[in-house]
């Protein structure tokens, strides 16, 4: 018996120490491929250049709003894929008038580099100073971010000056997720990639807006409420029947939120 003991927790460790080294390659799956905005069906969206503060240059695309009062919405997307995903997803607010900027991180898309949290964050950087340049960072820009991307919105919330923030499929912290989906293994101990953005909440003072599928089986919903809990107020939450991870497609909610909090403030 001591010998099988022994042997099974060699096993144990040795698969533990498997999960520390590939745990990136668990967490971020990019896409090497890049399609144009036009064949990606934005054709009004143009490939722009970002220059990170570590030497990276990333292509991202981006318009202008239609009007100068109008919002720009800046899209943190999740942790596959690539660019052209996203088209369907901001062609609603293009057709709003909304200008857009949607980043896809290193590694992504054509994009060189590996993608990892700190990475991810200073990616997020060189959009805002892009938008900065363009003159568009202040009340009037709302950061959207999808599940790994809604950690990387909730980070530059607190860096940046921005009008409202929304979140899609959020969570507490990369840690909390990956011990629910691994409980037999020390995951809070290892991960390096914690995205913990409950301990970024109090440096947040925009209104918030979550929304999150209640048939979501990767990111349960009980993260997102144990997040809005904690979240300061004005905030504002819904849980959409029937839908999951993969297929949250809210757009409508989104706008009006964006309407109320942002456009409806300035006049």
């Amino acid at each position: 018996m001591l010998k099988v003991l022994l042997y099974l927790i060699a096993i144990y460790l040795i698969f533990l120490l498997f999960l520390y080294l590939v745990q990136r390659q668990l967490i971020y799956f990019p896409e090497s491929f890049a399609p144009s905005p036009a064949e990606a069906g934005v054709p009004e969206m143009q490939v722009v250049e970002l220059q990170t503060s570590d030497g990276l240059i990333l292509k991202a695309w981006y318009r202008r709003p239609t009007n100068p009062l109008l919002p720009t919405l800046v899209y943190f997307h999740s942790n596959a894929g690539h660019i052209g995903y996203r088209a369907g997803i901001v062609k609603p607010f293009l057709n709003e008038g909304y200008g857009v900027l949607l980043l896809t991180y290193r590694g992504y898309s054509g994009n060189p580099g590996k993608p990892y949290e700190e990475g991810l964050y200073t990616d997020a950087r060189a959009a805002m100073e892009f938008l900065k340049r363009e003159g568009f960072v202040d009340q009037r820009t709302v950061l959207y971010g999808n599940s790994i991307g809604a950690a990387v919105a909730i980070q530059i919330a607190t860096e940046y000056p921005v009008g409202a923030i929304v979140l899609q499929s959020p969570f507490t912290s990369l840690a909390d997720v990956g011990q629910y989906h691994y409980p037999l293994f020390p995951v809070k101990w290892f991960v390096k990639d914690k995205f913990n953005s409950m301990t970024k909440r109090e440096g947040i003072d925009v209104p918030i807006f979550i929304l999150h599928g209640n048939d979501d089986r990767i990111i349960p919903p009980m993260f997102s409420r144990q997040l809005f809990e904690a979240l300061p107020e004005p905030k504002h939450i819904e849980y959409i029947p029937n839908r999951g991870h993969n297929d949250l497609f809210e757009p409508e909610l989104v706008i009006r939120f964006i309407n109320e909090q942002v456009i409806e403030n300035q006049e």
